[in-house]
């Protein structure tokens, strides 16, 4: 990685090695994700508006989301392997251009499907912004920091969904919800001024062949990995997809109350998220699995405490900060098994979480369909539990043949 020449770089901040934990180019980054998390995540406050202004049903609005989540699962691999010649951060600042682009387009979209297209656009940026970025503040730290780094890079996208998106919905619901893409745009030149000021020039890597990325990426040990972190995913989204019904028709919250329950929940993730990459920092692979079983034991303990409201309150603050302290070491695990290709590993991480997003939401309808909506908590305790048992095995097999 080169990491001492690249922290003695001019736009790194002085001191760093030593004496700065995280430089300022690692916050630039934060600014980018913080920009994306609201993008994907505004729309769902304002799809009435959406599919009013379009004049689609709310259904067909709905797919929006859908598309969204699909085109960072299929298109972020593929950007990466076809943008791997590109410096990082030149790559970069042309994601945030394309982003901006596609917030751009939204703004004045004058129908649902261009609204699709721009919004199918903005997903091709996001896996490789966080791919990359994800790759490019592990190079700017010590290696004993590295975890902790992207956490501070991946908190842009935590604290998204507690000050950006609210207000993003706000902004939609008071002057249009083009204005809310209009200000997202805004906060993707804002990262784009960073990425340029503060991210330093680094050196490209090696190249590696497309066939060599795809056959580092096709390793049974790295696989594993992507299936843990999608079985996590689906545990998460099991449950988070159905977060509201849960607690108004099970715990009794009014509709109105559920908002506040939800910055809650925002607060834990961002709470966890920095403190899961020092602890990854600390212990990576038994922070990993630690990490697991304490979800798969809160969400097995929230199918009792959801029937009362101060329990659930707890117990979902306590869920959100699992739930996300596992990711930044998780990243990092998965880039160090693919060390010929991390960028396109990294990436990989997250077309798997979508993967595992979309079929967490799959698996939570059908379980209120022929369960129960009070079954979701155990059932997403489970899928988190599956998780468990492949990374305990995956440990148990490299302790064995280091």
């Amino acid at each position: 990685m080169e990491v001492s020449q690249q922290l003695n770089n001019k736009q790194v901040l002085k001191g760093q090695a030593g004496k700065e934990p995280f430089p300022i180019s690692v916050l630039s980054l934060t600014v980018g994700a913080f920009a994306i998390g609201m993008t994907e995540f505004v729309i769902m406050g304002i799809l009435p508006n959406v599919a009013s202004d379009l004049n689609v049903s709310i259904s067909a609005a709905g797919q929006l989301i859908t598309m969204y989540a699909l085109g960072v699962a299929v298109g972020a691999p593929i950007m990466t392997i076809l943008t791997s010649r590109i410096p990082q951060k030149k790559l970069l600042c042309i994601l945030m251009l394309l982003f901006i682009l596609g917030n751009g387009l939204s703004v004045v979209a004058p129908n649902y499907a261009v609204l699709m297209i721009a919004r199918m656009i903005t997903a091709l940026t996001h896996g490789t912004f966080f791919g990359v970025g994800a790759v490019i503040a592990s190079k700017l730290v010590r290696a004993d920091k590295q975890a902790g780094a992207v956490s501070i890079m991946m908190a842009g996208l935590t604290i998204a969904n507690i000050i950006g998106v609210p207000i993003g919905t706000y902004i939609g619901q008071n002057w249009g919800w083009r204005a809310s893409f209009g200000a997202i745009a805004v906060m993707g030149i804002l990262a784009l001024i960073g990425i340029i000021i503060f991210i330093p020039k680094l050196k490209l890597s090696k190249q590696v062949s497309v066939l060599k990325q795809l056959s580092a990426i096709a390793r049974p040990k790295l696989l594993v990995y992507l299936l843990i972190a999608a079985l996590g995913n689906a545990g998460l989204f099991a449950v988070f997809t159905y977060i509201t019904p849960l607690l108004t028709d099970i715990t009794g919250f009014a509709e109105h109350n559920v908002t506040w329950i939800l910055i809650l929940f925002g607060i834990g993730v961002t709470v966890g998220n920095i403190v899961g990459g020092k602890l990854a920092d600390w212990k990576l692979m038994p922070s990993i699995l630690g990490l697991y079983l304490t979800i798969a034991v809160v969400l097995t303990i929230f199918t009792f405490t959801v029937h009362n409201e101060i329990a659930s309150v707890i117990t979902i603050f306590l869920w959100g900060a699992a739930s996300f302290a596992v990711f930044p070491g998780l990243q990092v695990r998965i880039m160090s098994l693919a060390q010929s290709a991390p960028a396109l590993a990294s990436t990989s991480s997250h077309s798997a979480g979508n993967l595992g997003n979309a079929s967490g939401a799959f698996i939570g309808g059908w379980v209120i369909t022929h369960l129960s909506l009070g079954a979701l908590p155990w059932v997403g305790a489970i899928l988190v539990g599956l998780a468990l048992v492949l990374g305990l095995l995956s440990y148990r097999t490299d302790a064995k043949n280091p």
